[in-house]
């Protein structure tokens, strides 16, 4: 029988899986399969997060579920993007150019957050009243931390989750009064520390003082998520895989690239974000790592400069350039499935690996 830990019974859900997703359907289905889905919000444009929470809270209902908001330090105050397109190096926006040419890069046709938005304190704010408005019982930053917004969300009833590298942003979370540290190691996809997941996960449990931790990074097995447990976390946060559930609508060329991809074919480059972001690796990755190329500019001006780069090879589904953050729990990705055949087989590699260290033990 696969275990249920405290922080089962404090969510009311069923299993210590923990599933981060951009996606509404993917979330929606997680909590159907008896997990806790945190729906991340940090891409999407403000004017649409309403009503994206309207949708999730209608067809959530009564189950649990989180949002992830991503919340780095160091970012204007309010900036559009076309006033800091005029800031942005000569030289790096030739490079750019160069790679739109060689590449034979389209023009994205639709808007997104890439091409028309850019981090700031101002956007972070719209964000975050959405957010606290909703009907979501957790709030988890991935990057950066507020303390006004971890007073209110808790004011408010709703649990709060930081994702920490490191036992100085474990510390920091806890000073503000954090309710659950999300040990995310060295293997996780996105913008992840320099600390494997089985170094880190021991030293954020032993500063927690009793909080519940997490597991997050290169999580991919129901075995992984029992080896978590074991070691002391109360569940295991997976983001990397329900990038292969139909459920995530992942554009083709990048499913078959998540498919054929293996750990080794994840590294961590700033060229996505300005910041250390582990990515799945492409041509477009690739150029970034060459030694003709500057190096990125930082959050949030790397965006502004590649972001309709990175909108376009979404939308064309562009097989030499398309890429994605993620940890190198790829290795679990064998094809196309769903989210419930996904939570089953969690489920069921929790139980084998349950049965096979009773056998060892006996």
């Amino acid at each position: 029988m696969a275990p249920r830990t405290p922080i089962c019974e404090r969510l009311g859900i069923r299993h210590p899986i923990f599933g981060f997703s951009h996606s509404v359907d993917v979330a929606v289905a997680i909590a159907e399969a008896g997990g806790f889905p945190v729906l991340g919000l940090a891409r999407e444009l403000p004017q649409e997060i309403p009503h994206i929470l309207d949708e999730v809270q209608r067809r959530m209902g009564d189950m649990p579920y989180g949002i992830d908001l991503m919340l780095p330090s160091r970012v204007p105050q309010a900036a559009s993007i076309d006033e800091l397109r005029g800031s942005l190096p000569g030289g790096h926006v030739d490079f750019v150019q160069g790679l739109r040419e060689r590449f034979g890069v389209q023009a994205p046709t639709k808007p997104s957050f890439f091409t028309t938005q850019v981090r700031s304190e101002a956007l972070f704010n719209e964000q975050i009243e959405a957010v606290l408005s909703s009907n979501c019982q957790g709030v988890a930053t991935a990057i950066g931390l507020r303390a006004d917004l971890i007073e209110r969300a808790k004011a408010r009833g709703k649990v709060t989750f930081s994702l920490v590298g490191s036992v100085r942003h474990a510390r920091k979370a806890m000073d503000m009064g954090v309710e659950v540290l999300v040990a995310q190691g060295y293997d996780a996809g996105g913008h992840t520390g320099p600390v494997g997941t089985l170094s880190l996960l021991p030293q954020i449990i032993d500063v927690a003082e009793g909080r519940p931790v997490l597991a997050a990074g290169g999580i991919g097995t129901g075995e992984q998520v029992l080896g978590t447990i074991a070691m002391g976390a109360q569940g295991a946060w997976l983001g990397t895989l329900w990038m292969a559930a139909h459920e995530n609508h992942t554009p083709s060329a990048l499913l078959r690239r998540l498919v054929d991809s293996a750990s080794e074919d994840t590294l961590i480059t700033r060229a996505h974000s300005g910041k250390p972001c582990r990515v799945v690796r492409s041509e477009w990755i690739d150029a970034w790592q060459q030694d003709d190329a500057p190096t990125p500019l930082d959050m949030p001006l790397q965006q502004v400069l590649t972001g309709d780069v990175f909108a376009s090879m979404h939308e064309h589904d562009d097989p030499r350039l398309i890429y994605e953050a993620a940890g190198q729990s790829v290795f679990a990705i064998r094809g196309e499935t769903t989210v419930a055949e996904q939570m089953a087989g969690l489920v069921s590699g929790m139980e084998r690996a349950w049965s096979r260290l009773e056998r060892l033990m006996a």
